[in-house]
């Protein structure tokens, strides 16, 4: 079903960032989560952690709102655009390589952000190298995001808010389910509308055969989780 398009602009985003090959280029679903985190109260004291940084936009986001940002990316292009681009910016952001729960192990934050690879793939095996890694998520789209929730409440201090994006194709009352059996509270609290991109119309046959679209879909529903920690 089509659903009407919400107005998205890149708002609090950094301009003219650096993406290098094979890094993901902020689009919609960045400009909707940055619009959930400009509700959130950053500052000084406000520690943040980004899963999956990209050219670090939304980290750039929270620190140019005075918070403490560590970002992470298990992709070394990224890791290099999104030095590059706090240097061009002059904010501080520390940004690491590799795997989230690893690298931050025994940390905890305000908050932790998301935009995790959610697009549905026919291949069972998450690609080790080149852009697909910050979209394929496997069969159902879920394979980090289901990390993510298992995580989320030794990464999160008491009170600590998760801000997550992903498509409605993945589930979000799954990943509700998750977070609060995992001792969160949690809700949907913002959607948009946005057209397919190129991913999605290249596995159409396929994404129909296993349900998760409908006949001759055109729109994709994305949905900001908000879970916090009690």
């Amino acid at each position: 079903m089509r659903l009407p398009s919400t107005a998205l602009t890149l708002g609090a985003l950094p301009a003219r960032l650096i993406a290098l090959p094979g890094v993901y280029r902020p689009q919609a679903d960045t400009r909707l989560l940055s619009e959930a985190l400009s509700h959130e109260k950053l500052g000084p004291d406000t520690e943040v952690m980004e899963i999956g940084t990209g050219t670090g936009a939304l980290a750039l986001h929270a620190a140019g709102r005075g918070a403490r940002v560590t970002a992470v990316d298990v992709s070394w292009p990224a890791v290099a655009a999104a030095r590059l681009n706090a240097l061009r910016q002059r904010l501080p952001l520390r940004v690491l390589h590799g795997d989230f729960a690893a690298r931050t192990s025994g940390r905890r934050f305000d908050i932790v952000l998301s935009n995790p690879p959610y697009v549905p793939s026919p291949r069972a095996r998450l690609p080790s190298r080149g852009a697909k890694r910050a979209w394929d998520a496997g069969p159902e789209g879920r394979d980090l995001i289901d990390r993510i929730c298992t995580s989320a409440p030794a990464l999160l201090r008491p009170g600590g808010v998760l801000l997550m994006v992903h498509s409605q194709m993945c589930g979000a009352d799954t990943t509700l389910d998750h977070l609060k059996r995992a001792g969160l509270s949690a809700q949907v609290t913002a959607r948009a509308s946005v057209p397919w991109g190129p991913v999605l119309r290249s596995r159409r046959a396929w994404l129909e055969d296993q349900g998760l679209a409908d006949d001759g879909e055109e729109w994709e529903e994305l949905v900001i989780i908000r879970a916090q920690n009690l």
